[in-house]
């Protein structure tokens, strides 16, 4: 793994601390009428690591040049009274899964690419700085 990728890998890892402490942080309510509140957030990036990171990356292992639609998924239905803490552990324990997918990859695994719809040609560093950008936008608000 070169640096950069090692770069990569490492802040996908430390997304689930990052949006532990903006979850707890984040006023349990909704901002405003039709906005999630922090445990929606929580099933939302749950949803997207088991609906999009996961079987993309999956597919960057298996397949040549798979292709992607746009995706945004809704809520994790999973576990409906689970509070912030569990939910935030489903959440780390998913990203573990996807931070793991990245530790099997050489360097001929890291180059692997696909094309998505919107985004073009992703290579693995490309689709996982999308899903950090995804992240990020997702503590922004709860931070504010």
């Amino acid at each position: 793994m070169t640096p950069q990728q090692r770069a990569i890998r490492d802040q996908v890892a430390a997304v689930p601390a990052r949006i532990a402490a903006a979850a707890r942080a984040a006023d349990p309510e909704p901002p405003s009428p039709g906005e999630w509140p922090p445990t929606d957030i929580v099933r939302h990036l749950i949803a997207v690591e088991e609906e999009v990171w996961q079987p993309r990356l999956r597919q960057l292992i298996d397949e040549d040049e798979p292709s992607w639609p746009w995706a945004e998924p809704d809520r994790w239905p999973g576990s409906p009274d689970a509070s912030l803490d569990e939910l935030l552990a489903v959440h780390a324990d998913r990203r573990a899964a996807t931070t793991a997918l990245l530790d099997t990859l050489d360097d001929a695994g890291w180059e692997r690419s696909g094309v998505h719809e919107v985004y073009g040609r992703l290579d693995v560093a490309g689709l996982m700085r999308r899903a950090l950008s995804h992240d990020d936008e997702h503590i922004e608000s709860l931070e504010r």
